[in-house]
């Protein structure tokens, strides 16, 4: 730009779909011009039962943008021009169905198909009844945008526009609006684990008795993930060492795939010194054979014997690295056949972490290869049972306390 030159304003694309915080989308744009941004607005159809595109348009001074089949509409390919120029793309309120759209690829409106067309930030803030907010497939589109760079301005507790109290209420403009500055002036991260990095473990480990046989365990992977989907939904780094599973591992930072105990213990080692949080949720072989993998399958010959020997305490290994250091934040998971806070407490003094989930696997639909939890939370502030709910949201009340001890002066472990 030569001297003298006019100073262009940066320009943001605001999505407004439909929802009853779709009147707060008008105060967001004028809180962005505020702040020196050009804004031009996109309405969905449903947006628009809600807002009129005349109240934005008197508010950006701009035409706003209702279809992709307007006339002219295509005389300059508008999605791709405006693609181009803006940068961010702020979708307030995103509901549920605009969530699915962005995180499934559909463009079968004008804002979804510009999501596709650009290489600018997608920042949302969603808003939605809180059950909605709550439902697996939500947080499973969330966590899928959130692997992609997606940030996500939370959506505020209250009471909502259905009758009901809880989370899903829009956040308030000038949120949103700061949000979009730190995104866009300072490249800042959004979300409540922003700029934190995050390393879980899920599934089982195998252990080899020859090429066809091994020793192995029930764990199916879903409590890990689901706290690995929760970590990105936060705005975290996410590091996944998963064993062999079934089930597909979310979106997250990085996947590493292990087999063996062995495998784990070296993978989570030497990702752990650069982690502010390890959350060991993988259920590790306790026990290898001795003499290590037979280089062919063992003859069916009557009674055999098996020499094990004990695997490396991963978490145990962990918290001995630490010492009586602040980070990384450590978690462990206790799954016992009956009353598990006594065993959870000895592991948590012994092993020296901060957290230890205990649950117990013989209560119906709190075992393993389920969808559900009932957990307790162990620590040195004492006992947090939680009720039986799914694991996405067994998951957020772990990353809620983990939260609070990034931000708290923990005591020493003893």
């Amino acid at each position: 730009m030569a001297a003298g030159d006019p100073v262009v304003e940066p320009l943001i694309g605001l999505g407004v779909s439909g929802g009853i915080g779709a009147y707060k989308a008008v105060e967001v744009a004028r809180l962005l011009q505020k702040r020196g941004y050009r804004v031009q607005a996109i309405l969905t159809r449903n947006a628009r039962r809600f807002v009129t595109p005349l109240t934005f348009e008197a508010i950006t001074r701009r035409p706003v943008i209702t279809t992709q089949w307007a006339a002219g509409m295509n005389t300059g390919i508008e999605h791709i021009a405006l693609a181009t120029e803006m940068r961010a793309l702020v979708v307030a309120p995103a509901t549920a169905n605009i969530i699915g759209k962005l995180a499934n690829g559909i463009a079968d409106d004008f804002l979804s198909a510009l999501y596709l067309a650009t290489r600018a930030p997608l920042l949302i803030a969603p808003a939605m009844n809180t059950v909605m907010w709550e439902h697996p497939a939500v947080r499973t589109n969330l966590a899928t945008l959130a692997g992609r760079g997606v940030h996500v301005v939370e959506p505020g507790a209250g009471y909502l526009a259905c009758g009901w109290v809880g989370q899903g209420r829009l956040a308030e403009p000038e949120q949103i609006a700061e949000a979009v500055d730190r995104l866009v002036q300072r490249g800042q991260p959004i979300g409540p684990l922003a700029g934190r990095r995050v390393l879980v473990t899920a599934g089982p480990t195998l252990e080899d008795i020859d090429p066809v046989r091994f020793l192995g365990n029930r764990s199916s992977g879903r409590m890990g993930f689901a706290l690995a989907q929760e970590a990105m939904r936060r705005g975290a780094t996410v590091t996944l060492v998963a064993g062999p599973t079934a089930v597909e591992p979310p979106v997250v930072s990085e996947v590493c795939r292990v087999r063996s105990a062995a495998q784990m213990h070296a993978a989570v080692i030497e990702r752990a010194a650069n982690a502010d949080v390890v959350i060991m949720a993988a259920a590790v072989a306790d026990y290898t054979p001795a003499a290590g993998q037979e280089s062919q399958k063992v003859a069916k010959s009557g009674p055999v014997t098996l020499a094990l020997a004990r695997t490396a305490d991963i978490l145990a290994d962990l918290g001995q690295r630490r010492g009586d250091a602040h980070l990384p934040v450590l978690v462990g998971f206790a799954a016992e056949t009956g009353p598990p806070e006594a065993r959870a407490a000895e592991k948590l003094r012994r092993k020296r972490v901060d957290v230890i989930v205990a649950n117990d696997v013989t209560v119906e639909g709190a075992g393993f290869d389920v969808d559900t939890n009932q957990v307790t939370l162990v620590s040195a502030a004492g006992q947090q049972p939680l009720p039986m709910m799914s694991k996405g949201d067994v998951a957020s009340a772990i990353l809620d306390r983990v939260e609070t001890l990034l931000t708290a002066d923990m005591p020493a472990p003893v």
